[in-house]
């Protein structure tokens, strides 16, 4: 992973340019980004299970389901979410539009969108920013495209990795700070790699990648509606060795679920949680998943409160007595045990200051196999609420 200064362009992969602009969706911030290959792609796309899924959601369901695309366009500030037949047409224009611009057929494109639901798109906006969109995009700096999809995140989020033993290179963006526990995609990601893969074995390697990464974090246990997470594949470096590059993947996933974490709403702290010696990965999720996502754990962890009764509380209400032996589980905190060994004052005050860092590990054996688990979320303030309590406002 390289580190550069957040003053430094990232550049994109070989084979992508991109555009970024604002078309006065709210404020005067930049709320469309579109990414472009030179020619098309091996592409995946993950999005998410809710009902309530928008029309962007939709859309690009249907144009990555061949596994091609050549590009993707994300608008932000808006979710276009329960905005009924108008929503959904407005979000075909959107995809053809861009399409017509760059020469592409319109199932080239695929679509995102992120921001406050129920409203439509300010159509007569989009229409003079797509009017406005280059037919051959010159940008390659995928820091802005990171800046363009934020909404309420405080900092944009990417990240960089070399495939071993080649010259390739996995890039990726995400945006997601609130309504975020992920089913089957999170947020919105996109990973971009100038690597030759073939489309099934791009597939495969993305569910695998998302499953230990995206799917794995949460900061308020709400699914969101535009869930979508994206990867396309350029191939202009040439072949490459596929271990290598799920690995470089997974690198850079990880590197923007923890970015996710950190940023959460109103957050001020990283919270780990690994679950291991469970019976199986789904039993070992489950209830890291449980102790993430519990308002009292993520309270007292904002407090600096090594209130470990809260830990055990969450492994009890995710498990049956049938499943755990209660006597045979052991709770860290950091390195330190505090179930069932007894912790003494000193050890508390240790704690206390350990938990006043940035980041917080929690760790949970079961103690009933061999199987584990890690998710991240984040401490729950003041700030969350204020967030929530005046998105629309």
């Amino acid at each position: 992973m390289t580190d550069l200064p957040l003053s430094s362009p990232l550049p994109l992969p070989l084979g992508f340019r991109c555009h970024v602009a604002n078309v006065g969706i709210k404020d005067d911030t930049d709320d469309f980004v579109v990414v472009v290959a030179d020619a098309p792609c091996s592409a995946s796309g993950l999005f998410t299970r809710s009902s309530f899924a928008g029309p962007s959601v939709l859309v690009s369901r249907r144009h990555v389901a061949d596994h091609r695309a050549q590009a993707v366009v994300v608008i932000s500030k808006n979710a276009n979410v329960a905005t009924g037949p108008q929503g959904l047409a407005n979000a075909e224009e959107v995809a053809a539009g861009v399409a017509g611009r760059l020469g592409l057929a319109p199932t080239d494109v695929l679509i995102a969108s992120t921001g406050v639901i129920g409203r439509q798109y300010p159509m007569d906006r989009v229409r003079a920013g797509l009017a406005a969109l280059p037919a051959s995009p010159s940008g390659t700096d995928a820091r802005t495209v990171a800046t363009g999809i934020m909404t309420t995140d405080t900092v944009m989020k990417t990240a960089e990795a070399t495939v071993a033993g080649s010259n390739a290179r996995v890039v990726g963006v995400a945006k997601g700070v609130g309504m975020i526990e992920p089913d089957m995609a999170t947020l919105i990601t996109l990973l971009f790699t100038d690597a030759e893969v073939d489309a099934q074995s791009l597939d495969a390697m993305f569910r695998s990648v998302i499953g230990h990464t995206f799917n794995c974090v949460s900061v308020d246990t709400d699914t969101s509606t535009s869930d979508t997470a994206i990867v396309l594949a350029s191939g202009a470096a040439g072949p490459v060795d596929l271990t290598a590059l799920s690995a470089a993947m997974f690198e850079v996933a990880l590197s923007l679920t923890k970015q996710v974490a950190r940023d959460g709403e109103g957050a001020e702290t990283l919270i780990e949680v690994h679950v291991d010696s469970a019976a199986d990965p789904i039993q070992a999720k489950r209830v890291a998943k449980a102790i993430v996502n519990s308002p009292l754990v993520k309270t007292a962890v904002h407090g600096a409160d090594p209130n470990w009764g809260r830990v055990a509380m969450a492994v009890g209400k995710s498990t049956s007595d049938d499943e755990v032996d209660q006597s045979k589980v052991v709770i860290r905190f950091g390195d330190q045990e505090v179930y069932p060994a007894p912790v003494d004052d000193s050890g508390l005050d240790a704690l206390a200051a350990y938990m006043r860092g940035d980041e917080v590990r929690i760790h949970v054996s079961l103690q009933v196999g061999s199987a584990e688990a890690t998710v991240w979320g984040c401490d729950l303030t003041d700030g969350y609420v204020r967030i929530n309590a005046d998105y629309t406002t």
